[in-house]
């Protein structure tokens, strides 16, 4: 073994960057590495800060994928839907496994820093609200804790004045059953969707025969799995913070694990579900 050191500019490595484009330009790393700024001395205040802060870029792109795919719906582009569902299954797996470090962090080395955290909480993720308005859970109440920031308030606002994803899946469901949608339930856009009981009729047309509604029967079950990846999500935020803070109220004010305990019950798409013991 030679003890020359490797010189990847042998190779044909560019090595030098004041004339080019560097994977720093690119990124913008030096933008995003300065923004961890603690507020205290306490040595996991730095985790707490990366694990959502990275958990708002997955969620980023999260929206970006979903509201492509819903261009791609009403477009009639299905494979490109597709595949970005199964992207934003594997983003909420991502997001998932982030917990399992966050879960490093014991009681004890949360209370060194908690103070400082104020009245600010994760609940009050815009983002985390804006994907939920996206799927169909669209609580107008959420609304409050943005509108000190207009334009956050606005976007999310006008989110909830169009279809949700999941109304456009219905749609795209009565289209392609019947040609048109003149039997399609009327929606409700200000308030979460709700199982109804037509839309879950027509569902189980779908499973009943998915040899004829192969392409429908693919959207649902794809639905499930991104529904299953964002439940799971929820259960380990559930978990991890009566891990860490028991069942003490969370800094925003809500009543912490309970708060979350009740947001496990909500369903996105319940039709997909419920018509299983129907089968």
């Amino acid at each position: 073994m030679s003890n020359t050191p490797y010189n990847p500019e042998q190779e044909g490595a560019k090595m030098g960057f004041a004339d080019a484009m560097s994977y720093g330009d690119y990124l913008h790393l030096d933008g995003i590495l300065n923004q961890q700024h603690c507020l205290s001395a306490a040595h996991d205040e730095m985790l707490f800060i990366i694990q959502h802060q990275t958990s708002e870029l997955w969620m980023k792109l999260a929206l970006h994928e979903l509201q492509a795919a819903r261009t791609a719906l009403q477009q009639g582009q299905t494979p490109a839907m597709f595949k970005m569902l199964a992207r934003v299954s594997r983003i909420f797996e991502q997001l998932n496994n982030a917990w399992d470090v966050l879960r490093t962090m014991t009681p004890a080395d949360y209370t060194r820093f908690r103070e400082a955290l104020g009245p600010s909480s994760g609940f009050q993720s815009y983002q985390y609200r804006m994907i939920e308005y996206v799927l169909g859970n669209r609580n107008p109440n959420m609304l409050q804790p943005h509108e000190h920031v207009p334009e956050v308030h606005a976007m999310l606002s006008a989110e909830l004045a169009r279809p949700s994803f999941y109304d456009e899946v219905i749609r795209f469901l009565y289209l392609s059953l019947d040609g048109h949608t003149d039997n399609m339930p009327s929606l409700d856009l200000a308030s979460p969707h709700a199982l109804n009981e037509e839309v879950q009729a027509r569902w189980l047309e779908v499973y009943r025969d998915i040899d004829t509604h192969w392409t429908l029967y693919e959207l649902a079950e794809k639905l499930v799995d991104l529904e299953d990846y964002f439940r799971r999500w929820r259960f380990n935020h559930v978990t991890t913070v009566e891990r860490v803070i028991g069942f003490k109220r969370g800094t925003g004010g809500t009543s912490g694990v309970q708060y979350l305990r009740r947001m496990l019950s909500v369903e996105l798409f319940p039709e997909l579900w419920t018509l299983r013991g129907d089968l």
